[in-house]
């Protein structure tokens, strides 16, 4: 009878294998976890080599810029502030005139080159702006009908004299601002000689336009 009783009886299934089996699974979810944090720190310790590189191939190019720059900068006929060159107006061109003086277009043509070469393996093209004071154009002067049609004219002149020294149209262009960007006080002379200027600045290249393009 006993024996009946105990035949009857399913063996229970031994603890350990299933605990194993589970062990099992967890040591293959760590392994599978340690593999993508790891796989995730090399994106980022290679993207952030990346960028460091990138970061002292900007600050070479910079210093390479600057080094060519020097002669003018230290003989103050340019400045150099955040990347961006400020040719005073009358190194460039006489009051209300947009025509290059000799001595501006030398300074033009000895930035030309070096301009060029920044812009060589960057993604970048010049900007080429144009400042006036907020006094009005001389009623005697019918060349221009504002300081902003002097403005244009004179970030014209400029953009012109570096194409014709060899930088690439295709990297260059004009802007003119008219009287509406002063870095001086218009009160005195002083002050507008300042704003009477031309800025060079490389900015980053448009991206082509996905649209089409009428006739």
């Amino acid at each position: 009878m006993m024996e009946d009783i105990d035949g009857g009886v399913e063996p229970a299934a031994p603890i350990w294998a299933a605990f194993g089996d589970l062990m099992s699974a967890l040591l293959g979810a760590f392994v599978l976890i340690l593999v993508c944090v790891i796989g995730i720190q090399l994106q980022l310790s290679a993207n952030l080599e990346k960028e460091v590189k990138e970061r002292q191939l900007e600050t070479q190019r910079r210093k390479t810029l600057e080094q060519a720059l020097a002669g003018p900068l230290a003989a103050g006929r340019i400045t150099l502030v955040n990347g961006r060159i400020g040719i005073s107006g009358s190194v460039l061109f006489a009051l209300n005139s947009d025509q290059l003086q000799p001595a501006g277009r030398e300074l033009l043509k000895s930035l030309a080159g070096p301009l060029s070469a920044y812009l060589k393996s960057r993604d970048e093209i010049l900007m080429v702006s144009g400042f006036a004071d907020d006094q009005q154009v001389r009623s005697g002067n019918r060349r221009f009908a504002d300081n902003w049609e002097l403005s244009a004219q004179r970030a014209l002149t400029v953009t012109r004299a570096f194409i014709d020294e060899g930088v690439p149209a295709s990297s260059v262009f004009a802007a003119a601002f008219g009287s509406e960007q002063p870095v001086s006080s218009n009160a005195d002379e002083s002050g507008r000689a300042k704003n009477r200027r031309v800025e060079i600045a490389p900015v980053p290249r448009p991206t082509a336009s996905n649209g089409g393009h009428g006739e």
